[in-house]
């Protein structure tokens, strides 16, 4: 079941990342209202693990058993080859800070189980940590629950998403709670286990649409979502990062799965969903080429403004560039590998 119009929401997430971690001296931090899109909208990345769990369930909702080595080795040659290009990429500016502990760490998804260790190297790694245990559990979700029409693990991932919630808006307003840069923050913001709600609830998302996927005309539905979450980042003082956006995210994502309207033939159109498809290479790319392009650029003295559109323009190249020399033939060449 595809679904192209899914894709390019994949990079819209992406960049609102990226713009979130650019200098906060850019213009878009002047504007009131704007810059409180733009200071919270790392919110992206709950965007991106709703995201996971509801195409897991699109991806394989038509078989009676996942197979164990096939899942596992698909899922690493998807995000694997490109997640150590971005770790090289880092190196070339910040090798200094290199050591094999934070290597052994990074290489084998570590750093976010341990709070102190989740930044290290490359961070926007930190998720791909999170993701290495959604598709550790995956198969096994599927194997006895999902593809049994066990409804016990809905109850399930209401409970885990409420505690979630609770735990972490008490802790984030607790004494225990230090701050950014702090082993407190990384517990709370990229521990793996605070986010296995998300993709739970992207699993139950990705469970009805499979039996309710009927089309229709949900345009005006998909902007009025659309805008209240951007209303609730400027106007509500709450912890969003841990699946409360869940509440808006999920419908979001059913109804442009859903829709056929003049977004999806929008969304859907050739060069907007091969930009989705590269939006793994903007996100764990982002930091290191940035990096590197003010390196190459720092004796121009260019502002925020003029170093952002340049670094905006290649990105977007670069990104275009690792998904379709690197990512696709390595994706590729390590799914034909045939254990006997």
């Amino acid at each position: 079941m595809k679904i192209p119009q899914i894709t390019f929401t994949r990079f819209l997430a992406a960049m609102a990342i990226v713009i979130s971690h650019f200098n906060k001296d850019m213009f878009l931090y002047k504007i009131d209202y704007i810059s409180n899109i733009f200071l919270k909208a790392n919110v992206g990345v709950s965007y991106f693990f709703i995201l996971s769990g509801f195409i897991m369930i699109v991806a394989y909702h038509r078989k009676e058993k996942i197979a164990y080595f096939d899942y596992y080795k698909n899922r690493f040659a998807r995000i694997y080859p490109l997640y150590v290009v971005g770790l090289l990429l880092y190196l070339v500016t910040k090798y200094s800070g290199f050591s094999f502990y934070k290597g052994f760490l990074y290489l084998f998804g570590l750093q976010s189980w341990i709070p102190g260790e989740a930044m290290i190297l490359n961070f926007p790694g930190w998720s791909i940590s999170v993701e290495f245990l959604f598709y550790l559990i995956f198969p096994l979700l599927y194997n006895y629950f999902y593809s049994k029409g066990n409804k016990n693990i809905w109850g399930g991932t209401v409970f885990i998403w409420i505690v979630t919630q609770i735990f972490c808006n008490l802790y984030a307003g607790s004494s225990y709670y230090k701050g950014p840069h702090t082993e407190s923050h990384e517990l709370l913001y990229y521990f793996p286990l605070m986010h296995i709600n998300e993709f739970l609830a992207g699993n139950l998302a990705g469970l009805f649409f499979v039996k309710n996927h009927q089309r229709k005309n949900y345009d005006l539905p998909i902007m009025i979502i659309f805008g209240l979450v951007l209303l609730s980042l400027v106007f509500l003082p709450l912890f969003y990062h841990n699946g409360l956006m869940a509440l808006l995210f999920i419908p979001l994502i059913v109804l442009i799965s859903r829709n056929k309207g003049r977004l999806t033939k929008l969304f859907s159109l050739k060069p907007l969903e091969y930009l989705g498809e590269a939006s793994y290479a903007v996100y764990i790319t982002h930091i290191p080429v940035l990096y590197i392009l003010r390196e190459m650029l720092k004796k121009y003295h260019l502002d925020s403004n003029g170093m952002f559109g340049i670094y905006m323009v290649v990105l977007i190249i670069t990104s275009v560039l690792f998904y379709q020399f690197i990512e696709k033939p390595s994706r590729d060449y390590l799914k034909k590998i045939k254990i006997s």
